[in-house]
């Protein structure tokens, strides 16, 4: 984003977001803009977006940045959108998130990243006065739904009339001929007389870019006006016989044709180089793409000896400038063809030749493109190559290494946080490598790798269980057992696995993975680390915290101070934050707050406030603050994580369903039950359809709910809901987990607020002797058990038991957590503890 330099004393916006340069030869207009402006303008309650419409050449879109940087003093906010590609559109909006104060669009769904963008300009929040330019939609019925309404305004370009039913339109036509004079005039200073001017816009018929093309000509090569229009009129005979299109107009195709001889005869490479910026994109293209290409590329090159020849390149490329062939922004260091002019380049060239500019296009993107898709460092440059991949159909390349950097997008897109872009474009190139090369053929079931990835991570966990059990079968069979691929999918079906609430399945598969890639590649390669970090999510689901915790030590040691090649900013995070889920699974709740802290700094600093794990180790460490006692803390960063976690990924992704349940959570401690108790009915009919109804994240949501449901009065309900969750994990899990454990204490405090007393006591006694083999004497929810058991023991008439039980087990709460922490405070006054349900990453 760059940022105008103030003129005057007028305010300059405080969000200018890839406008173009100001095009310094931009003439006339006076009465289009300000019968835009005032149009525009008048619509003080909402906003009536407003198109610019007219053929290609035309200056629509130099209208609408000069609109933009003429009025740039009445707004708050100005952003250019391209709109010419819809998938890219909400990528572009979802770049304004971070300047509204929403999340990212590199860390979210760019869909619903782009939803909160248009929801906040609809409110005015941060700004009211905003204006949004949609340059080249052409299909209304794509993008009317991604135009804001509000109080701000929005400028339309497209050559599209459907747009005259849909919003307000203003014609922009040619110049008046009074304008191409006063243009020519600027164009060619002292160069032309106002006869010759107006002779020469004649014949360009007052086009625009006809008449820029010509006065770029004429500077370049010193020809006089008379020698320029007696080529036009030969030119323009050579062009009627060739049967333009009528969507070109005549006098653009004629003065650049005129253009392109002079330039082929003076400079063949340049020529070349325009070719094959034909079949980029429209938008900018990176000036950097344009290197020498390294040499397993080079000999397929068609463009080898320009891009090998640094002055010839660098020449070539102002050349063009000069002859106004390209629009070089030296600042964003770009070049842009107009979209007319690449039309009319591809279209004169013969079906082979096409095919040959095609494939160079591919050959320049993937020596672009980084190596490291999961390095955020990296990240930029390949959001740079977006906007091309679909032009130049990177999907029908059968190049291996072509194949490879379609693959690196995907990934890029993944592990960024556009899941929504990455799942198209993979599903794009899975259908067409597989019409191509068949089920079989390794590209394809590698796409297809990436695409249950993708699934997986949007939360639809059973079409990546369906589609990732069928191509690791398939893997296994074609590839063979200890191919890479296949020990990169099987590492993810464990997730699959859990994700089903498969837990002791997933240990027995990740154990096995363990031993086959210890033997491929050694301990501590990245391969082998990943799959030691998933092996831990195991155990710490099957609640064996030190093995768990052993092996986060040993994986995030080697991640952080000895990273392997491969190594990312994410495994680190992973890694960091596992470790400080596990401290505060194991009642090390302060240690857990010290490590979720550096974690997620970590997390903030590396990947940005609003990365999808920055969220998750936020969402851990509002957890352990509330373990902890630092409940102010923990319902503060719950909340903001919540709310940010809804927008980027609706109500019903798992991520989102887990921050509700830790929002929740948060709130009840605080003695904000109502809200609490509209969070968990809500989430509680979710949860079924995220996991499926015998999930164990399923029945800990319904514990959550009993414990609310109890705190506010309705014992009866949270009695009947409480033995459902525990019936539920003792089939997924049996008595000797955590969760079930905890919905026992809970069913305890059921029974006992219901005068059961007996059965209350029965209950307590067998889950604290079941706490104690399982987490340890000093376990917080053991001390939690020991504490409401010496309250029923009281009521039973055994003081002896209870005494005994108190003494030991209020000197060990002490030591533990402290005289101070809630929980002890409570437990020594003589009142039940209750413990929460909080479902941990998979």
């Amino acid at each position: 984003m760059s940022t105008p330099q103030s003129t005057g004393h007028a305010p300059e916006p405080r969000v200018w977001g890839r406008v173009p340069q100001r095009n310094k030869n931009f003439t006339g207009r006076e009465d289009l803009l300000d019968k835009l402006h005032e149009s525009v303008t008048s619509d003080v309650t909402a906003v009536v977006p407003h198109a610019l419409h007219g053929f290609g050449g035309v200056g629509k879109t130099h209208v609408a940045m000069e609109y933009a940087w003429r009025f740039r003093h009445e707004y708050d906010l100005v952003w250019w959108v391209p709109a010419d590609q819809i998938n890219l559109i909400r990528s572009s909006l979802a770049g304004l998130a971070p300047h509204l104060g929403l999340p990212a669009s590199m860390t979210r769904t760019v869909s619903d990243a782009s939803d909160a963008v248009l929801d906040a300009l609809r409110r005015g929040d941060p700004y009211s006065r905003w204006l949004l330019i949609f340059d080249n939609a052409d299909e209304p019925e794509d993008i009317n739904e991604l135009v804001p309404r509000g109080r701000g305004h929005v400028l339309i370009t497209s050559r599209n009339y459907r747009w005259e039913g849909v919003v307000d339109t203003v014609a922009v036509d040619v110049f008046s001929r009074e304008e191409s004079i006063q243009f020519l005039r600027k164009r060619l200073p002292g160069t032309t007389t106002d006869e010759d001017a107006d002779r020469l816009a004649e014949e360009l018929g007052d086009l625009p870019l006809a008449l820029e093309q010509a006065g770029a000509l004429q500077v370049e090569t010193g020809m006089s006006v008379e020698t320029y229009l007696g080529l036009l009129a030969r030119q323009t005979a050579r062009l009627l016989d060739a049967n333009k299109p009528a969507d070109y107009p005549l006098s653009m195709t004629a003065a650049w044709s005129i253009s392109l001889a002079q330039l082929a005869s003076r400079l063949p490479e340049a020529v070349e180089l325009l070719r094959c910026c034909a079949f980029f994109g429209p938008d900018p293209i990176p000036r950097d793409v344009f290197e020498e290409l390294p040499a397993e590329l080079a000999e397929q090159s068609r463009l080898k000896t320009i891009l090998g020849d640094t002055i010839l390149l660098s020449k070539a490329i102002r050349v063009l400038g000069r002859y106004a062939l390209i629009r070089i922004d030296s600042d964003n260091r770009t070049i842009q063809l107009h979209r007319l002019v690449q039309a009319l380049l591809r279209e004169e060239l013969s079906e082979d030749d096409r095919e040959e500019f095609r494939h160079e296009v591919h050959l320049l993107l993937a020596a672009f493109a980084p190596k490291h898709p999961d390095d955020p460092a990296a990240w930029p440059r390949y959001a740079a190559l977006l906007s091309h991949m679909s032009p130049a159909k990177v999907e029908l390349c059968p190049h291996p290494l072509i194949r490879e950097f379609a693959i690196d997008v995907t990934r890029y897109l993944y592990t960024s946080g556009d899941l929504q872009l990455a799942g198209i474009l993979a599903q794009r190139f899975e259908d067409r490598w597989r019409t191509d090369n068949g089920e079989d053929h390794r590209d394809v079931m590698v796409m297809r790798r990436h695409l249950g990835a993708i699934l997986w991570a949007l939360g639809s966990f059973p079409d990546a269980y369906r589609l990732n059990k069928q191509n690791l079968a398939r893997m296994r069979e074609k590839l063979g057992p200890d191919h890479a691929e296949t020990l990169a999918l099987a590492n993810v079906h464990g997730a699959d696995l859990r994700a089903r609430g498969q837990f002791t399945e997933a240990l027995h598969h990740d154990q096995e993975l363990l031993q086959q890639h210890t033997h491929m590649y050694g301990p501590h390669h990245r391969r082998t680390l990943r799959v030691k970090n998933n092996l831990s999510v195991d155990y710490l689901l099957l609640a064996d915290y030190a093995r768990a915790q052993e092996l986060l030590e040993e994986t995030f040691r080697q991640w952080r101070n000895n990273p392997v090649a491969g190594s990312s900013q994410l495994n680190v995070l992973a890694a960091w934050n596992g470790l400080a889920r596990v401290l505060r699974l194991s009642g090390n709740y302060l240690e857990a707050c010290d490590v979720g802290e550096d974690a997620y700094e970590y997390g903030v600093s590396e990947l940005g406030a609003d990365h999808v794990w920055t969220l998750k180790t936020a969402k851990d460490l509002s957890i352990a603050k509330r373990r902890a006692g630092f409940t102010d803390e923990a319902l503060d960063i719950a909340r903001h994580t919540f709310e940010r976690e809804q927008r980027l990924f609706g109500r019903d992704h798992p991520d989102t369903l887990a921050g509700a349940l830790c929002l929740a959570n948060a709130l009840r401690t605080t003695n904000a039950g109502e809200e609490a108790l509209d969070l968990l009915m809500d989430a509680v009919e979710r949860y079924p359809r995220a996991y499926g109804d015998t999930h164990p994240f399923r029945y800990g949501c319904d514990m959550n709910l009993a414990l609310l449901l109890r705190v506010t009065g309705d014992t009866a309900a949270a009695l009947t809901r409480d033995r459902a969750a525990l019936d539920g994990f003792d089939a997924q899990l049996g008595r000797e987990h955590h969760y079930s454990l905890t919905c026992a204490i809970n069913l305890a405090s059921d029974l006992a607020t219901m005068d059961d007393v007996e059965s209350a006591r029965r209950l307590g006694e067998s889950t604290l002797g079941r706490l104690r083999a399982l987490l340890g004497e000093d376990h917080p929810l053991t001390l939690a058990g020991a504490s409401n058991l010496v309250i029923d023991l009281r009521r039973s008439g055994e003081s002896e038991r209870a005494d005994a039980l108190a003494a030991d087990t209020f000197e060990r709460y002490r030591r533990v957590l402290g005289t101070e922490h809630p929980d002890v405070v409570v437990a020594t006054s003589g009142e039940r503890l209750d413990f929460d349900f909080d479902p941990p990453a998979l």
